[in-house]
């Protein structure tokens, strides 16, 4: 196993805000140096973004610790972070904040979790109806631990969001239950409105990137999620070393299963135990790739330095709302 993450038995201890360098107009770097670290070179103007700040920013920060739930946002340091709770849009995660994989490029903790909180569907539920969202993205931490992979779990969570939040349109973004398409099964019987998995990378890329994890694997759990009528979503990082006819190859790949979202986004190195950016994709190329899937038949396209799976989800109701009338 790779020991360039941290590792950890609990998720004890106090949450991050994401590991930002503010310049001197207030921009903010998404991957800047710690206090005891040399500064790192400049990124582009196009990767910066803005230190939190605001009002409702602080809202939402309180009411997810006050509630005691983990967000992607946080445990992952996010760069999107202040823009996004300054919308009061957030991506709660689930299952806790102890992760037993170690994806050479995410910055939630590694190690052994705790078992599943009971009490954490009914929170998720009542945060996001106290919210008001029209549109919510909920993930998880990989629990290979478990025997369903979570998915009894995550069938509480979707049942208990759709009792609180009936007009709001759910998305999960779950991960690859080892391959175990009953598990997806379980999932989707819950009745969540996006089925989302990521592949993050390209096929030659992703036992460096993912470790535990398998190209053929997450695209059959995407296969079969569709085969089971399920709107679905997923996405790649760039700027690790990929070429652009390798992305343009996966595209094809996935939308060849009928996979209706998709988003393509900058790889930010979160510390120095991370990967390191092979190269920092400029906006234009993100606009040829949104054209060209969108020239594939995608129904949507995502695509930007800063766009994360879940970066402005909040904006996607309508065409989710579109796709299941479909």
């Amino acid at each position: 196993m790779p020991t360039d993450r941290r590792s950890i038995s609990s998720p004890a201890g106090p949450r991050k805000l994401p590991v930002v360098a503010a310049s001197a107009d207030g921009a903010a770097s998404a991957d800047g140096a710690g206090p005891t670290e040399t500064p790192r070179a400049r990124h582009p103007e196009w990767v910066k973004t803005r230190l939190p700040t605001g009002a409702t920013y602080f809202e939402v920060r309180d009411l997810i610790h006050r509630l005691k739930l983990h967000t992607v946002c946080e445990s992952a340091s996010c760069p999107n972070i202040g823009e996004c709770w300054s919308r009061r849009a957030l991506t709660i995660m689930i299952l806790g904040n102890v992760c037993t994989r170690s994806c050479r490029f995410c910055d939630v903790a590694t190690g052994r979790p705790l078992p599943p909180d009971q009490g954490e569907p009914q929170r998720v539920a009542e945060i996001l109806a106290d919210l008001g969202l029209r549109h919510t993205v909920v993930t998880c931490v990989d629990r290979d631990d478990l025997d369903d992979g979570g998915a009894a779990h995550w069938a509480e969570t979707i049942r208990q969001v759709k009792a609180r939040c009936p007009d709001m349109t759910l998305e999960v973004l779950v991960g690859d239950f080892k391959g175990d398409v009953t598990c997806v099964d379980t999932v989707l019987a819950a009745g969540p409105d996006v089925f989302a998995h990521n592949l993050e990378t390209v096929p030659r890329l992703t036992r460096e990137v993912r470790v535990q994890a398998r190209y053929d694997r997450s695209y059959r759990v995407l296969d079969h999620a569709k085969r089971r009528g399920a709107v679905t979503k997923t996405g790649l990082m760039l700027g690790l070393g990929e070429t652009l006819d390798e992305v343009r190859e996966v595209m094809r790949q996935v939308r060849e299963i009928g996979a209706d979202i998709l988003t393509l986004g900058q790889y930010l190195r979160p510390s120095r135990q991370h990967m390191e950016i092979a190269r920092y994709v400029p906006p234009e190329e993100f606009e040829e790739l949104r054209l060209e899937a969108l020239e594939m038949g995608f129904p949507h396209v995502e695509a930007g330095p800063l766009v994360r799976s879940s970066y402005h989800a909040d904006g996607q109701r309508d065409i989710v709302r579109e796709l299941l009338g479909r």
